[in-house]
């Protein structure tokens, strides 16, 4: 195994194994029996009963504030980023180029990776100021608009509906109003006028994704789906893990050249030996790749 799969494991099984003991006096059963079987069927000289270890300790070393409040703030980016995938409809299996983030401080490279390798994106960068990712809706202050303007205040609220609400923030703020005309009369409102609400979501921590794909990241996006339902395929055929197979992609030329473009990536990750096009033997069968239809099929060697 690579070190960080040992590294997760071993985190894991302390944990299990101490929160066992902490709530042996109240869960007598069932911490006997995850004793049992995470403790005893490693170590046969450790106590015969987890009613018979040591109640746990505080590891004063092991506490790490500074961890915890970046791992916090990792939880909370991905969770608005995964909450933006899923408003802009982009699958978490397709890359996307950057996210933008406002937060209570910048994070580390280590946990930046960690943001990356969740929403799948390449770049992560974090930014003071997202006003000029934002999104505004304005609305017309009755209480100061309706003296002013009162005959015109049906015009006004369609023209602030059907704005640019970025451009109309940026003249705000540079010029102090919003001038436009309203059935030949010119309106000027103020900040005091506007009724104004962002669209920027979260009290501590704002992300913005940038959607926009470019071919590379579509062509990325179809060898993910592709890795995906190949490794599927090799479980319901009831492939073992270290299993070498031969693929198949046939029916769809769009699929095929991209298969053929990433071959060494799909053969890596798969454990193809060989990919045949054209034809489809083995376990198969026809698949939605991002709307693409392709007969895929998997064979032992």
């Amino acid at each position: 195994m690579e070190q960080d799969k040992i590294n997760a494991y071993m985190t894991l099984y302390t944990a299990l194994v101490t929160i066992s003991e902490t709530a042996a006096p109240m869960i007598p059963f069932m911490t006997e029996s995850i004793y049992q079987n995470l403790v005893r069927n490693i170590d046969k000289d450790a106590p015969i009963s987890i009613h018979l270890c040591d109640f746990p300790s505080v590891e004063e070393a092991f506490i790490d504030k500074e961890l915890e409040e970046s791992m916090e703030e990792v939880l909370d980016i991905v969770a608005y980023g995964r909450a933006a995938r899923n408003t802009s409809q982009q699958k978490n299996r397709q890359p996307l180029a950057n996210m933008y983030v406002k937060a209570a401080k910048d994070l580390d490279a280590l946990y930046i990776d960690i943001i990356k390798d969740e929403l799948n994106v390449k770049n992560v960068e974090f930014k003071d100021d997202l006003s000029e990712f934002a999104s505004y809706s304005f609305k017309p202050q009755l209480r100061t608009v309706g003296p002013k303007y009162g005959k015109l205040l049906g015009g006004i609220r369609t023209y602030l509906a059907e704005i640019d609400s970025a451009k109309a923030m940026n003249d705000l703020k540079n010029q102090g109003a919003i001038k436009f005309d309203v059935d030949g009369n010119e309106v000027e409102l103020k900040e005091e006028d506007l009724l104004i609400e962002t669209a920027e979501s979260g009290e501590f921590v704002t992300v913005v994704l940038d959607i926009r794909l470019t071919d590379e990241l579509i062509e990325e996006g179809f060898v993910r789906e592709i890795i995906s339902k190949v490794q599927t395929m090799r479980k319901e055929a009831g492939f073992e893990v270290t299993d070498r197979i031969t693929l198949y992609v046939d029916g769809n030329d769009k699929i095929k050249d991209v298969v053929l473009n990433n071959a060494d990536k799909l053969k890596s990750i798969v454990l193809a030996t060989d990919i045949v096009t054209g034809s489809a033997a083995g376990y198969s069968g026809e698949k939605d790749i991002n709307g693409e239809k392709v007969v895929l099929g998997v064979e032992k060697n």
